[in-house]
């Protein structure tokens, strides 16, 4: 798992060859309430940073956009009402949108705080919706650019991660799955829906990492089940930690 600014886990790991597997979770994991903010109705908006977004890949944009439609609004998020403390009542979410921004294009190797630091500019330019309780920024990066973030790099320690700006700012980062630590064999979509997915559940349930729904030796409701998938409708998503089940659902 990468070093984090924090303690808390907030990334999906390479999927290892079959045989070199990491370590299963710790014996009874157990997520409890950090008494931060959770996402109760969860607005996303999601960025494609890139002019290969328009150039070669248009058509995932379309992909990606189709499945927050459909997930937001699907079982996925009624499971996890389980998580739902007095203050904050997790339910069905909005797709805000997207945008695809060309320029500045990102360099073939993009720090998270330029990530934080291009969010910031596009919600002060309005270019994207404001930020409310409840919006998740998703960055989504084009072939070929590789995140580095908390000291690791994408596709050498991990395939996506989730952080917030202060308490106010929540962000995902997605990026393009092209390596095999990150496809998993699976399609470039269903690669996207399964870290997708990952990282919406845990935005969710832990929107600033170790402050919401968390357990101190697994990390986060997606961690816990990392690359164990199940159909649902016509995408590929992840399992979820489930409390109430004691198992990946």
């Amino acid at each position: 798992m990468a070093v984090q600014r924090n303690a808390a886990l907030r990334t999906v790991p390479l999927k290892l060859p079959e045989g070199l597997g990491r370590q299963p979770a710790a014996k009874g994991p157990q997520l409890t309430y950090r008494g931060g903010p959770l996402l109760a109705a969860v607005e996303v908006f999601a960025i494609f940073w890139g002019p290969p977004w328009k150039q070669t890949t248009g058509d995932l944009i379309i992909a990606i956009k189709q499945f927050f439609d459909f997930v937001i609004a699907s079982e996925l998020i009624d499971q996890l009402a389980e998580y739902s403390t007095q203050a904050y009542s997790i339910g069905h979410g909005t797709n805000r949108g997207s945008i695809v921004l060309e320029q500045p294009a990102p360099p073939a190797s993009v720090s998270d705080a330029a990530i934080r630091t291009l969010l910031q500019d596009q919600i002060k330019n309005a270019a994207v919706p404001q930020p409310t309780p409840n919006t998740l920024y998703f960055v989504y990066l084009p072939p070929g650019v590789t995140v580095e973030q908390g000291g690791s790099k994408s596709c050498q320690d991990f395939c996506g991660y989730h952080d917030a700006i202060g308490n106010s700012i929540f962000y995902g980062v997605v990026p393009y799955p092209d390596c095999s630590g990150c496809s998993s064999n699976l399609s470039i979509n269903d690669a996207l829906t399964v870290t997708t997915s990952h990282e919406l559940c845990e935005a969710i349930t832990d929107p600033v990492p170790g402050q919401g729904w968390y357990d101190d030796a697994n990390g986060e409701i997606g961690d816990i089940c990392a690359w164990q998938t199940k159909q649902l409708g016509s995408y590929v998503v992840q399992l979820e930690w489930s409390n109430k089940a004691n198992s990946c659902v």
